[in-house]
């Protein structure tokens, strides 16, 4: 395998800013395409704005703002990626969508360039099905946000080959990441495991056990996780909770993983979280949370990094009052005296 110079990233939104923004700290020439030139704008904004907390911290040299514009060119076509060494895509979490990116980009990048998916869940294998490469087709799952999480997953396909590994591996160490390995199964290490509690905090919401906060608050303290379940849930997006879980329930087969319909619900309409300003709780505050936390709080994964290199929103969190209970009516609830369903019954 050749030197990697050049690092093609597909998606500037949140998750694919921030790998090009890493990319470029770290020496790479980046090419960060998106199909709207508004979203690349926003997200060389969010990059050098950034770079700049990072460089007020002294974590980043003051050339370094001055570095990485030069190192970093965004585009709106597919065709710029012919001389990428190694390409990620960060798009939705849509199978068909991420096969078909897949597909161009095997046309389009050189022989030897290596192509990586951030899918948090969606098989690997699969992907690579569509590319005449399938030995250098690799998962590379990075956690959100890219700058400040420590974590990379490694996941390789079918036929995904060592030296494929052995370079993504590198290149996720250079970028100052830990790396765990995963077999190709769905939802891999962290959604696995992560995915059904936040499920499950939201049956408990669902069936009115407790509030919002309460959950909340229960998990944090009783647990020392840093956020709650549902808070995190805002924070990644419950539509793409929604997406893992659908993967992991068709994947595994296992009713454990199917949606909580109040999750649905939501996502109906068009309550996603952070992204869309309402979620399971209103003017949502998550990152000053995550702040918070990460100066104070217990010794775990999420506040081990600084979360203040992250500009927090403003406000405290404000839940709808609806009944005076604090959780949102769902047509199909069942009544409140009725005691919580067992997770066998999740789908009735």
């Amino acid at each position: 395998m050749e030197k990697l110079e050049i690092i093609g990233v597909v998606g500037a939104g949140q998750m694919g800013s921030g790998i090009a923004q890493l990319a470029a700290v770290h020496g790479f020439h980046v090419w960060l395409l998106d199909s709207d030139s508004k979203a690349l704008q926003r997200a060389t904004n969010n990059i050098t704005n950034s770079i700049q907390r990072l460089i007020s911290k002294g974590k980043l040299s003051q050339d370094t703002i001055v570095d990485v514009p030069k190192r970093l060119h965004c585009t709106t076509s597919l065709e710029d990626f012919h001389s990428a060494d190694f390409v990620i895509e960060a798009i939705a979490e849509s199978e068909a969508v991420k096969k078909k990116l897949f597909s161009d980009l095997d046309k389009i990048t050189k022989p030897s360039a290596i192509l990586a998916s951030n899918t948090s869940s969606i098989s690997i294998t699969r992907l690579a099905s569509v590319t005449s490469r399938p030995n250098q087709v690799i998962g590379m799952h990075f956690m959100n946000p890219p700058p400040i999480m420590t974590l990379v997953e490694i996941i390789r396909g079918a036929d995904t080959s060592d030296e494929t590994f052995s370079v993504t591996k590198t290149l996720a160490e250079r970028f100052g990441k830990t790396v765990v390995c995963s077999r190709d199964y769905s939802g891999f290490i962290v959604n696995r495991i992560l995915m059904p509690m936040i499920n499950e905090a939201f049956f408990t919401l669902y069936t009115g056990v407790a509030t919002k906060e309460d959950i909340d608050v229960g998990m944090k303290l009783g647990t020392n996780q840093p956020m709650g379940p549902l808070e995190l849930a805002d924070f990644i997006g419950l539509d793409v909770c929604l997406s893992i879980l659908k993967v992991l329930h068709a994947g595994l087969g296992d009713v454990k993983y199917s949606p909580c319909p109040l999750l649905v619900q939501y996502v109906d309409a068009g309550r996603l979280g952070r992204k869309s300003g309402v979620g399971v709780y209103e003017a949502l505050c998550i990152m000053g949370h995550m702040q918070s936390l990460a100066h104070g709080g217990p010794d775990t994964a999420l506040n081990r990094n600084d979360m203040s290199d992250v500009a927090p929103q403003k406000g405290k969190p404000k839940e709808k009052k609806i009944g005076g209970s604090g959780v949102a009516p769902v047509a199909a609830a069942p009544a409140a005296a009725a005691a919580p369903p067992p997770a066998t019954d999740k789908t009735d």
